[in-house]
Formats: C-alpha cells, structure tokens, sequence
C-alpha cells in the first residue's frame, strides 16, 4: 500500500516539472534531432522488455529459446521414449531409476532480428506541449534499439517520411544502433532544413503578391489549394504504403518489428488497404508491434475561462471551434475516440499490437508511471 502511494506521489512530482526542464533531461529543444538526446537512452534501456510474446521461428541460432522442441543445447524435459527418437538422446540415470526408457527433449535457441520502422513524415513534425510527434518517435526507436543491443539482437530497419526512405540491414552490436541512429538525425535534420527554405521561399514570394479584390481570382486558388492538398494526401498514402512493402521485404520469419507512426495513414480505412495487406503478411511470420504517437491537442482541446471562437485548416478545410465550452470541447474528444479505436481496430485485424504514446510527456514518465508498456 505505502509503495502504491509514494510511485502515486512520484508520478504527481514529474507530471508537474516544467517543459523547459524535461526538455533540459532529455538534451532536446523539441523541435530538431542530435545524436546526444539519443546516446542517453542507453542507460534506459531497462525500460522496456523485448521479450518474445509470440513463437519465434527463426532459422539462425541465437539467444532465444522456440517453442517448438529441436536439437538445441538447452534442456527443457523427460518424456517415454517413442519410435523414432534419437537414442543418443536416452536418459540413462531416469532409465535406470524408473525401469522404462526415457529420452531428453531440448528447445532450440534461435536469432530474432529486431527490426524498427520509424515515420518521420510530415505531419509527424507537429507538436503543441513537449516533443514533436517525430522527435518522440525518435526517442523510442532509440529506446528500442539499445534495448535490442543490450539483448545481443541484431538490429536494423527503415526510416522513411514523404520523399525518401533510407534502409538499414541488420547490423549486430553498437555498430548496428549507431547507424539506425544516425540514419534518424540525418533524415529528421534533413526534412526540416527543406521545411525551412519552403517557408522562406513562400514567404519571399508572398512579398511580391500584387493583392487581387477579385472574388473568381479568390475562388480559383482556393480550389487550387485543396486540389493540391489532396493530391499531398494521395502521394503520402502511396509512400506509406511502399514503405509498408519494403518493411514486409526486410522482415525475415521470427523477426520482432516495429513501426512508430502517428496513425495518420489509418484514417481513412479505404486509403490504407495496401499498407494494411503488407502489415498483416508480417504478422505472420513476425512479432508486429505497431507504436502509435499523438499530441495531447489532438486528443483534447485546451482549457480556457473564456469562451474563445477559433479557426483551424489542414490547406483545404476549414472549420471553427470554440475554446471553453464544455459541449464542444467532449464532442471533440470523443471524436478522437473513436477515431483511435477505428484505427485499433483496424492495425489489431492486420495481427498487429497496438501500443499508445503521447508526444506531451517524456517516455521515462510513459512508462513507469502509466499503462504504455512494450
């Protein structure tokens, strides 16, 4: 009972330090990615347990033991002897003691590559409290992946956003986390250096925007802009779902995957029936653990005393909400609600486990004091 309380106090402490400090704990301003906020989660590696929960079926010896019985070196039981066993498998002593011949049985050790996939696309550079939803996915692939070295697991996988993708074989060792590490920093980096100059470039050419009063000429790049922006949305459904397919490519049987998304692709369950067919293929042969990140915004509206009228775009759509009202603010997060158990729903008939991780808290918080557990 008095552990329950001082981990119950513990948890209240954390959750009231200031941004500005966890940011400061994790070597990170929230925004861009470096090596150092990454090299510190090897000594919280404890965090988490990679242990198989699902048969492994590997083919390469290894550290872990199959379910099924085979010739490995480590003992499991005695059982009667049947035609057919090896008879330089007899137990004698058991054989003397009992009267009737006995044969041991073993379990196989076998190898489980882990395999990590992280999303670093463009609506995982978002975030309204702590981290970006990339810079957290970031975190825990590195978790991950000292976890797997720490393990003796060979690791390799795939970082990919909306343009490129950079593949890594499985590497074993520190040479293996260091270049999965270094692929996140480089493309993550890489992404928003492009982010940065388009917002110049748009900026610049905004300048010298001559302003046109006329309602057609309004109208027509406002259609513009949601054609676009739709044809976005298609090309990152394409990308996704290729990626999806060079994970399914790299994934060989008993590997332990996992992919760290926000989801963003699963919401719409008619735009993500490829990717869904891959995932499921890997579920077959693999452990697939899919980590969905969120942004608290995107889960609730934020408190406010007065009532506050609001506007939000995606590029296309516009829509007004109102801070500060109870009515609208449930109404807002039960449609997140269900938007996330829809695509639960979805990832869990692919064969996938779903686990849940917020971009507002630090991963350390996560998982000692809630439910998210790997």
């Amino acid at each position: 009972m008095w552990f329950n309380r001082q981990k119950k106090a513990s948890s209240e402490n954390i959750k009231q330090d200031s941004a500005p400090a966890i940011l400061a704990s994790l070597y990170s301003n929230g925004i861009d990615l470096s090596m150092p906020e990454l090299l510190q989660y090897q000594s919280k590696s404890s965090l988490i347990n990679l242990a198989g929960k699902k048969n492994i079926q590997g083919k390469q010896a290894g550290n872990y033991l199959s379910r099924s019985k085979g010739r490995g070196m480590e003992f499991d039981e005695v059982r009667h002897y049947q035609t057919g066993d090896d008879v330089r498998a007899i137990d004698w002593r058991v054989t003397a003691r009992t009267g009737k011949t006995h044969t041991k049985l073993f379990r196989e050790e076998i190898e489980r590559p882990v395999l990590i996939a992280t999303d670093l696309s463009q609506n995982m550079h978002f975030g309204s409290q702590l981290l970006f939803k990339s810079v957290q996915a970031a975190h825990l692939a590195a978790l991950v992946a000292w976890h797997a070295k720490n393990r003796g697991d060979r690791l390799g996988g795939l970082v990919f956003c909306d343009e490129e993708h950079i593949e890594l074989k499985p590497r074993s060792r520190k040479a293996g986390v260091l270049h999965y590490l270094h692929a996140l920093t480089t493309l993550n980096n890489k992404k928003m250096q492009k982010r940065a100059q388009a917002q110049t470039y748009s900026a610049d050419s905004n300048d010298h925007k001559e302003v046109i009063n006329d309602n057609a000429s309004v109208n027509s790049d406002a259609n513009s802009t949601a054609k676009s922006v739709i044809n976005s949305n298609r090309l990152k459904h394409s990308n996704f779902e290729q990626n999806c397919a060079r994970l399914r490519h790299i994934a060989k049987p008993g590997s332990l995957v996992y992919l760290i998304t926000d989801g963003h692709a699963f919401h719409n369950p008619n735009d993500c029936v490829d990717a869904l067919r891959h995932l499921s293929y890997i579920s077959r042969h693999c452990e697939l653990v899919v980590c969905l990140i969120s942004d608290p915004l995107e889960q609730t509206l934020p408190d406010s005393r007065l009532k506050l009228s609001v506007t939000l775009t995606d590029g296309a759509n516009r829509q007004q909400l109102t801070l500060g009202d109870l009515n609208t603010a449930e109404q807002y997060h039960q449609k997140a609600v269900e938007l996330d158990n829809k695509m639960k729903s979805l990832l869990q008939s692919s064969g996938a486990r779903v686990v849940h991780f917020s971009a507002g808290d630090s991963l350390e918080q996560q998982l000692k004091y809630s439910e998210a557990t790997l």
